[in-house]
This record gives structure tokens, C-alpha cells and sequence, in this order.
């Protein structure tokens, strides 16, 4: 199937990331959110990151012209009449995810791949809202978009092979590296990763070590470019949150149990850079 125009349901850090991608490789594109001042932001934080492409010579203003033209807004739903791939980048909810899917499946034409950006969740169960499960597939871009090339390609159990290769195709489109994963909690990415920051947080929990030290061990002695309690105030400690539940829930096994000083740091708002503070404080 031949994608012409993409529509991007939710215009946040990361929706705005996928929307630009999209049109920087010649999609025409629905930035959609429920709200108009939401999508306007999404607009000029993607003008602002191709500005500094301009800065940086990569880009020249005509470029950011022609791709922001590409660029729709929308606060409508039923403008997905109009596009042949639908990718979803609302908040990490399995409700609010759910309630999108039912909608899209309303207004989307028969042809159009429904896609989610879910970071953990089960596709099989978002595409059983859908009378299209076969064309509902899980499209896990890595933050920030513009510049993390993986895309993990998660098949629900109903995902057809016509659906898998469009998104793959598309996601070579875009300069990404596609890699095909099967729909478990967590998928590949987050099954590895949170379990990780989950125990450099009982680290801290325990008394072991500050997070600047846990941090500095992991960067040095392991390599990583960025500490785990660093990283995960850049994610957003309630999404850690949120997604240590989902494995926790899903495999029954508390290996996967969060941390009880995630989960106080939560209730306290302490979610991080987002919020000002998390294992680190932050200026505003």
C-alpha cells in the first residue's frame, strides 16, 4: 500500500517528534490534539528544532518552509477520514489509548494502518477495540525522534503481514532502523531497561550509594552514555512508573515489582525534569 499522508494523534514531545520526522521525508501530515493550543505548540517546537538545523547549516529556510507546509493542524478526530497511516502518541494510558483506537476506527478509512507509539502496552488489545485488528500494529519510536534511528514494529496477534511490511516500509522511509518485535509486556525495550532503572532506584533506596555515584559507575564502568536515575528524570518517573506496573501485571513476577521510592517520589510529584526535580533538581 502506498502511505501519502500520515495523521499524528497527539502533538507532545513525542508526537511533534514523529510529525516532524514524517515530514522532513515528504509525507503530507495531520498534527492532531484535542486541544488547538497543544498542536500550535507541537507546530513551533517542530519549527524550533528545524531552525537549529538551519544554525547548525544541516537546513536552509526554504527547507523549513517547505517542510512545515506539509504540516496540518488538527483538533478534530474525523479529520482521520483523510490519511492512510494513523500513528498514535497520546499519553502511556491503556484506557485513553483504547478510546482513541474506537474512535479512529469510525472516521479512518478501510484501508488505513492504525498504529500506536505505545512504549509497553498490549497491541493485541488496543486492535480488539478496532474491527480492523489486522491493520493495528505498534510503532515504538525512541526519544528524542528526530534523532534515535530504532523503531521497535510490535505485531499484535491479529497483525497482518501486508500491515508489518507498510510500517516497515515507512519506517525506512523516515531513516529509521525498523526491528520486529512480538507483543509482550515492555516489548524488547522497556522489558530491558526499566527493570534496570527500577534497581538503580533501590540502590538509592537501600542506602547503597547517591544517584550522582550509581550514575557515575554505570557511565564509566558499563559505558553508558547516560546514568539510569539520570535517564529516567528524563523520561518522567511516573512513566517508569507506569510501565514497571505493566511488566509487574503482565508477567506476575516480582522481579518486576516497583520500587517503593519510585512509587513515593510519584505521589510526592517529583516525576523528574518535567516537573523540577526527581532523583535530580532541575532549573526551571
Amino acid at each position: 500500500m502506498t502511505i501519502k499522508q500520515i495523521m499524528v494523534v497527539g502533538a507532545g514531545q513525542m508526537g511533534a517528534g514523529i510529525a516532524q520526522v514524517c515530514a522532513y521525508s515528504g509525507y503530507e501530515v495531520i498534527l492532531h490534539d484535542t486541544k488547538e493550543k497543544v498542536v500550535e505548540d507541537g507546530i513551533q517546537t517542530i519549527r524550533k528544532r528545524l531552525k537549529r538545523d538551519v544554525e547548525k547549516d544541516r537546513l536552509s529556510d526554504s527547507d523549513v518552509d517547505r517542510i512545515l507546509r506539509r504540516v496540518y493542524a488538527s483538533s478534530t478526530i474525523s479529520n482521520a477520514e483523510h490519511a492512510d497511516l494513523i500513528i498514535e502518541a497520546a499519553v502511556e494510558n491503556l484506557d485513553v489509548k483504547k478510546t482513541i483506537f474506537s474512535q479512529l476506527d469510525s472516521f479512518a478509512p478501510e484501508h488505513a494502518v492504525l498504529a500506536t507509539n505505545t512504549s509497553s502496552l498490549p497491541i493485541t488489545e488496543i486492535a480488539a477495540e478496532t474491527s480492523r485488528a489486522e491493520n493495528v500494529i505498534g510503532m515504538h519510536f525512541m526519544n528524542p525522534v528526530p534523532v534515535m534511528t530504532l523503531i521497535e514494529i510490535i505485531r499484535g496477534l491479529q497483525t497482518d503481514d501486508s500491515t508489518f511490511k507498510t510500517v516497515k516500509n515507512v519506517s525506512e522511509s523516515l531513516g529509521k532502523t525498523p526491528v520486529e518485535v512480538n507483543d509482550f509486556p515492555g516489548f524488547v525495550s522497556n522489558r530491558v531497561l526499566m527493570p534496570m532503572i527500577n534497581e538503580a532506584i533501590f540502590t538509592v533506596y537501600e542506602g547503597v550509594a547517591t544517584p550522582k555515584d550509581i550514575d557515575e559507575v554505570m557511565k564509566l564502568g558499563m559505558n553508558h552514555p547516560m546514568g539510569p536515575l539520570t535517564l529516567a528524570d528524563f523520561i518522567g518517573l511516573d512513566t517508569c512508573l507506569y510501565i514497571m506496573e505493566v511488566l509487574h501485571d503482565g508477567f506476575g513476577d516480582d522481579k518486576y515489582r516497583p520500587c517503593p521510592l519510585l512509587r513515593q517520589y510519584v505521589q510526592a510529584g517529583w516525576l523528574g525534569k518535567k516537573t523540577g526535580r526527581g532523583f535530580y533538581t532541575y532549573n526551571s
